[in-house]
Parts: structure tokens; sequence; C-alpha cells
């Protein structure tokens, strides 16, 4: 078993808003520096959980990575930053050693009518492969933290190779030991993965870095495995943009964006 299967969570709860970072969340860089996944996820339990009020739920999330983020000690605070009784905007920050690593804003507004006919024009996500199968081979990627603690059931594409890419995917382990993840928590832990599934780009020649994360969500999903279709496009003398859709078996809840640097790889 790899060493990010082998934890017990992504992170272990210290108190006051401080966590300590498992090997579980480094990403595929470094085992030193987290995945987005996880970051991001403990941002959105940190949102869910501040000032929460009933008839209400978070709806966007936007992070922003201001840097690496190591495989440390991290504080969170939440803070309102503008009230309100349908519609509230949350700010968070993620600190390490007085640092600050990561912003993030949410939208928490006023569940829709429970009579409002449902509109979805995205069509049904592919059916849920009934194997596991061995992580498919990436040279060069740390895949003992983040990405062996995930469970991925890949549709089509893969990591680490050009094209577009559709996955199912479920968390093995929890992200704070004791405590069922939420939906909200659970999409934002597999979202930040959509470039790597959905890049386009050869990885061998070119470094993409993604500089944010928005999900937006117009329900909640259900179900531990959900489903997600990304795409990328990049232009010369720009930038790439990621998307991807976000789906459970009953069909697509919700979207995500990354912006990304994208420059040469260097040589060796």
């Amino acid at each position: 078993m790899t060493e990010g299967a082998a934890a017990g969570s992504f992170y272990e709860p210290l108190g006051d808003g401080r966590f300590a970072a498992t090997p579980a969340t480094a990403g595929p860089w470094s085992p030193g520096f987290q995945h987005g996944g996880p970051v991001s996820g403990l941002i959105g339990r940190a949102f869910e959980r501040h000032g929460p009020v009933p008839g209400t739920r978070i709806a966007r999330v936007t992070v922003e990575l201001l840097g690496p983020v190591p495989v440390a000690v991290l504080d969170i605070s939440v803070r309102v930053v503008r009230p309100g009784r349908r519609i509230t905007l949350l700010e968070a920050e993620m600190t390490h050693e007085g640092r600050t690593v990561v912003r993030a804003t949410a939208w928490r507004i006023m569940e829709a009518p429970p009579h409002l006919e449902p509109v979805v024009h995205a069509p049904a996500p592919p059916p849920l492969p009934g194997t596991t199968p061995r992580f498919p081979d990436w040279p060069g990627v740390h895949v003992g933290g983040y990405l062996s603690a995930m469970e991925w059931r890949i549709v089509h594409g893969t990591f680490g190779e050009p094209g577009p890419g559709t996955t199912w995917a479920r968390p093995r382990i929890p992200l704070v030991p004791g405590e069922s993840d939420t939906p909200l928590v659970r999409a934002l832990t597999l979202a930040d993965s959509a470039s790597g599934i959905g890049s386009q780009l050869d990885l061998s020649k070119w470094l993409i870095i993604n500089t944010d994360l928005t999900v937006a969500l117009h329900r909640d999903p259900a179900g531990a495995w959900l489903c997600m279709a990304a795409s990328l496009d990049a232009s010369p003398g720009g930038s790439a943009l990621c998307e991807a859709s976000l789906a459970d078996a009953s069909g697509v809840f919700g979207r995500a964006w990354q912006t990304l640097l994208v420059d040469e790889r260097p040589s060796g």
C-alpha cells in the first residue's frame, strides 16, 4: 500500500482552526507540497461551519492559491464580508507559520423553493465502471499522496497524457478523522484534479499550474462516487483555462474552472 493510501485522513485537527496535513495531501509534483483538492475541501469545511443558517447552502467557492501549500501545520480563519438573510459572502484565509498561502471566498445563499421544476441541460454521465484498476503510470510524478488516497475509475483519457478525460472518483479516507465528508467537501476535494485528467497539453513538455479553483453547484451531490469530465483550452501569448462538469449518479450538479499558467518545462 502506498504512503498516501495508508494514512487515516487528509488532516489531523489540532483545535482552534489549526490542522496538520498528513502525507495523503501531497500533490503529484512533490511530497512536500499539497494537492489543491484536500486544501479546497478543508476550506469548504470551514465555510460550512462558520455561522451556518438553516435553509441556506454554499453555492459557489473560489480558492486562490497564492503559492505552494506545504504538507505541514495550517491555520484557517473565516469571516463574513457581506451579511444577509438570503445571500452572504464569506472569506477564508489559510496560513502557514503566519504566511498566507490561500485565500478563498464563498457565496452562501438561500435554498430554492422545493417545488421549483429542475432545469438541467447537461447529458447524463457515463456509467460507473465496475472495478478500480491500478493507477496509470505517470513517470516522474509523486503518486504516494493524494493520487493514491483517491480511488479512480477512469472512463476515458488518463492522467499525464494529452486529451480531455472523464473519471469517477471517491476518497479512500476522510478529510478529517471521525467525520463523514459533506457533499460540498467531496466535490471540492475532487474538482482541483480537473487539469490533471483533462489537459490537452503534453505535460512532459509543458508546465501548467493552476492559480485558482472555482466550483459552482446548483445542487448538492449525492453518494460517495462523483464523476468529472474535464477539458482544457490554451492559447499562445495567453494562458490556459480548464473547465469540468461534475456529476453523480443522478446527473450533473455543478461545474469547476481553473485558470492556469503555461510555460515550457525546463530540459532535464
